[in-house]
């Protein structure tokens, strides 16, 4: 979705599973927290994830001391307290950005789709809307950059929708299988 689309999403839109938009509003300093433990997970904060989350910290609005807290409390094994409602505008917006952001590099490194994977999740993306983000995402990169980057990049994102899915596809599995 562009972001012009994203501001005149309707009510009904927002509303994919049946819940009211506030129901399905989430807390920046727990996404931002929960990505940051995503990101951790393996001991190692790469380049990439570095550069994901300085662009997450920007688009959840964050203040300047937020990241530093949320990550002691990571580290501390702590709840963060305080933070903003995000509503579903905003989180499809936050998804574009930093699924554009990801992008950007060419090749998604294993690391970036665990992130991606974990914002699809926390914000209850739909298949549907997923599908809608990627289109604005190619949309997007198409009118910013030039031909050759933007076959690299289609090429990128045409593997993302691919390794996302069949990410998705065996979390599915595990979930029925258990």
């Amino acid at each position: 979705m562009c972001e012009a689309s994203l501001h005149s999403q309707s009510t009904e839109e927002a509303e994919p599973f049946g819940q009211s938009v506030s129901e399905m509003d989430v807390n920046s300093l727990e996404v931002f927290k929960g990505t940051v433990e995503v990101m951790l997970e393996d001991g190692i904060l790469t380049r990439e994830e570095k550069r994901l989350v300085i662009k997450l910290a920007t688009l959840l609005d964050l203040e300047p001391d937020e990241p530093a807290r949320v990550y002691e409390a990571v580290r501390d094994k702590k709840e963060v307290e305080g933070g903003r409602t995000i509503g579903r505008i905003k989180q499809l917006k936050v998804y574009q950005n930093l699924y554009e952001v990801a992008l950007v590099n060419e090749s998604l490194s294993r690391d970036e789709w665990r992130v991606i994977r974990h914002m699809k999740e926390q914000f209850n993306i739909s298949d549907e809307e997923d599908k809608k983000v990627l289109e604005s995402i190619k949309r997007s990169v198409q009118e910013k950059f030039e031909e050759g980057m933007v076959d690299k990049m289609l090429h990128a994102l045409k593997d993302s929708v691919t390794i996302v899915g069949g990410l998705f596809d065996s979390v599915r599995t595990k979930k029925v299988n258990d």
